[in-house]
């Protein structure tokens, strides 16, 4: 009886085993490696993914490979004409079925779709004057003054300015170095003389909170590109 039942347990481990192996990739991962060998960034993948969820959802939950250029078109005039939104909204959404038929699914289906398409505002910028800008920047405080006057003085962008390095910074020559900018472009900006002093402050704080971090186990960083299977102590 005993041996029975080992018998049935093997059987049910090697079918699991073989469905596992044999199991198709969802649709959503495989439109997630395809975003990654190109490396595009994190924030197209999310923005893609979502676009696609939403067009399904949108359908019913059919596969979009069952789908083509009357769906698409009833989609993307939903979005203009019941949500509403901006002309850029509705391009992101078109860009992320663009990329889904064309990389994903190996289908040509957008010859001469006919959607209706939210019409893009033109308006004439804002600009703050110096002393506006000024005002701004000395009502704010602490480490959130300094984002600002890096974003204000640097021409960085907000994902830029979070993700620099200490080794990025360069105080003798007055420069920063954005590493991995938009469409993976590096870029050399100037470092303003009025950020110099609180960034050095906060560079002292950083690294003794980093230490402290160290002494407590902690501490690493993220490495891209498999780096940190390739450098196992690197981070």
């Amino acid at each position: 009886m005993e041996e029975n039942s080992l018998n049935l347990y093997f059987i049910i481990i090697l079918k699991s085993s073989y469905y596992t192996m044999n199991q198709q990739p969802k649709l959503l991962d495989i439109v997630r490696n395809k975003i990654r060998l190109k490396h595009y960034s994190i924030r197209t993948e999310e923005a893609y993914v979502s676009w696609i969820k939403r067009y399904i959802y949108f359908h019913n939950k059919r596969h979009p490979k069952d789908m083509g250029k009357k769906e698409i078109e009833a989609f993307l005039t939903d979005l203009a004409v019941k949500g509403n939104v901006a002309a850029s909204t509705q391009n992101q959404a078109f860009s992320a079925l663009l990329f889904l038929y064309k990389n994903v699914l190996n289908k040509d289906v957008f010859k001469n779709i006919d959607a209706l398409r939210a019409k893009k505002p033109q308006r004439l910028p804002t600009v703050l004057t110096f002393d506006e800008t000024m005002e701004i920047i000395n009502s704010i405080t602490g480490i959130f003054q300094l984002i600002v006057k890096l974003l204000y003085g640097c021409g960085l962008r907000g994902i830029e300015c979070v993700r620099l390095r200490v080794k990025d910074i360069d105080f003798e020559m007055n420069q920063i170095v954005v590493r991995n900018g938009k469409g993976q472009k590096d870029r050399v900006t100037m470092l303003p003389e009025d950020a110099k002093l609180a960034l050095k402050e906060h560079l002292k704080y950083v690294k003794k909170l980093h230490e402290k971090d160290l002494s407590q186990g902690y501490g690493s960083v993220y490495l891209p590109n498999a780096l940190a299977k390739k450098y196992k102590n690197a981070s």
